[in-house]
Formats: C-alpha cells, sequence, structure tokens
C-alpha cells in the first residue's frame, strides 16, 4: 500500500516561509552586508558604530524577532530593518546626552564668553566699511535693491513698488549687485 503524502497550499507557503527565513536567507542577507555597513556609516559618521547596528540587524533576523514575509526586495527590507535599529540608537544616546548634561557640581569647566573679542569687533567692522564703500561704487539701480531689500530688510513687494519694478527684475539686480560686490 503506497500512501502518498497530501501537501495542503498552507503548508507550501509555510516551507517556503521557512526556507526564505532560514539558512537561505541568512546567505542572501550576509551578502548585503557591505551595503549596509555603508548605509549606517553615511548616517552615524562613526565606522565601529556602523558595524555594530548592523550585527545588531542581523541578530535581530536570524533570532526572529524580525521576519521577512517576501513582501518586498531582501535588501529594502534589511535596510527598514537597520533604520529603526538607527532611530533606536539615537533615542537612546539622547536619553544618556540628557542625563550626561555637564551640569555636575564639581565640575568647575570655564565658560567661554559668547560676544566677540575686541579684536574681533575692530575686524567686523573694517569688513562692513569695506563692503558699505564696495556698495556706493554699484550702479543707482543695483545699490538702491540692495538698500531697500538688504539693508533695511524690506518686504519684495515694497520695494518692487518703491522702485517700480517686477519681482524678477528685483531679484536679477539683487544676483547681479551680490556678483559685483564679491568681484
Amino acid at each position: 500500500m503506497n500512501v502518498q503524502p497530501t501537501h495542503s497550499a498552507s503548508a507550501t507557503r509555510v516551507t517556503t516561509g521557512l526556507q526564505r527565513s532560514g539558512a537561505v536567507c541568512s546567505a542572501e542577507m550576509y551578502g548585503h552586508r557591505d551595503y549596509l555597513v555603508r548605509f549606517a556609516r553615511r548616517k552615524l559618521h562613526d565606522p565601529m558604530l556602523a558595524e555594530d547596528v548592523v550585527h545588531d540587524v542581523f541578530e535581530a533576523v536570524l533570532s526572529g524577532r524580525a521576519v521577512f514575509e517576501g513582501r518586498s526586495a531582501l535588501r529594502s527590507w534589511l535596510v527598514a530593518v537597520l533604520k529603526h535599529k538607527l532611530v533606536d540608537l539615537i533615542r537612546e544616546r539622547s536619553r544618556y546626552a540628557e542625563l550626561d548634561d555637564g551640569s555636575d557640581e564639581n565640575d568647575t569647566a570655564d565658560t567661554a564668553c559668547e560676544a566677540a573679542r575686541p579684536d574681533e569687533l575692530a575686524e567686523q567692522r573694517e569688513r562692513l566699511a569695506q563692503v558699505l564703500a564696495r556698495l556706493d561704487q554699484l550702479p543707482q539701480g543695483l545699490r538702491d535693491v540692495m538698500h531697500w531689500r538688504v539693508l533695511r530688510d524690506e518686504s519684495t513687494e515694497a520695494v518692487c513698488k518703491r522702485l517700480a519694478i517686477s519681482p524678477e527684475a528685483m531679484f536679477v539686480r539683487l544676483h547681479r549687485a551680490r556678483h559685483q560686490l564679491l568681484c
């Protein structure tokens, strides 16, 4: 008596799913490792941390915490898992950064003054005088646009109405004036 095993459609899907998440998937998954590490490096700017996050992705996949269902390309899915790991890492790091805000009572760190030093102020004033002198040398139309739009910070509409020009003409004049100031 020959007994043939019966396979239902759901049993075939389960078997296929197990094959995808098993050894075949791990071999395919490791083929995307370099891409994932490069992606993580671009986001984190730290090669060692990028390696750790990619390792966490592989660990999550192999332990079954993340399951590939085949609804997208494997690389796309791995990148999505990696993005979630990156977000988790950033959240975790920000939590520790809040705890370590440098407000230790015994900490006697020097605080730098926010204001510019006298030599920096003198240098800024000298540069400003040079720019204003060059501004006065511009042709009348360019000088007026720079004066009203940039120095006086008036709206585009007000400057256009004052000088009786279109917004496009104003932007062209601003571009030309900036170009002449930089040359």
